[in-house]
């Protein structure tokens, strides 16, 4: 199922990742057996798979926080999340927002110390930062990171929600 999502032309423009199944299993299988820190999780609407969500502190992934560092300084706890709409017939239908919206909730239930959410973009996937800004993240900066597809410019966006009151 995951490596059909990624071999999607509209979820493969932004993750620009390996389909093959030796792949998927190396890049996220430890992930979703528990094995790491990370946790990939498969998001369903009504039983029906339709995305994925990955989400991790960010420190647990220190290489990711300096990469981060000359645009944005990550909070200690701070958690991170990532994700994708997996078949073309489920997007345009705001299910992106409702993954984010209960990631978000589940984040906050998760991580009980986390003060904040911090999501880098990269500036062209308009779609997806729009959708965290809808569920109500916030730009906090802006800057150079590497694409996750070489054939995009570096300029990344970086968006934040803070633990409520």
């Amino acid at each position: 199922m995951l490596g059909s999502w990624l071999a999607e032309p509209h979820v493969h423009r932004w993750w620009h990742h390996d389909t093959s199944p030796e792949a998927v299993e190396r890049d996220f299988g430890p992930a979703m057996r528990g094995e790491e820190p990370a946790e990939d999780l498969v998001a369903e609407v009504g039983g029906t798979p339709v995305g994925l969500l990955q989400r991790c502190r960010w420190y647990d992934y220190p290489e990711y926080v300096a990469e981060l560092a000359p645009i944005y300084e990550v909070p200690p706890g701070a958690v991170t999340i990532d994700y994708l709409v997996g078949r073309p017939e489920h997007t345009g239908r705001g299910l992106g927002p409702r993954i984010l919206a209960a990631a978000v909730d589940a984040v906050w239930k998760r991580y009980r110390d986390a003060p904040a959410i911090v999501v880098p973009v990269v500036a062209t996937n308009r779609a997806s930062w729009r959708a965290l800004e809808r569920v109500g993240f916030r730009r906090v900066a802006f800057g150079d990171l590497p694409p996750d597809n070489p054939a995009d410019p570096p300029l990344s966006y970086v968006h934040r929600l803070d633990r409520p009151g």
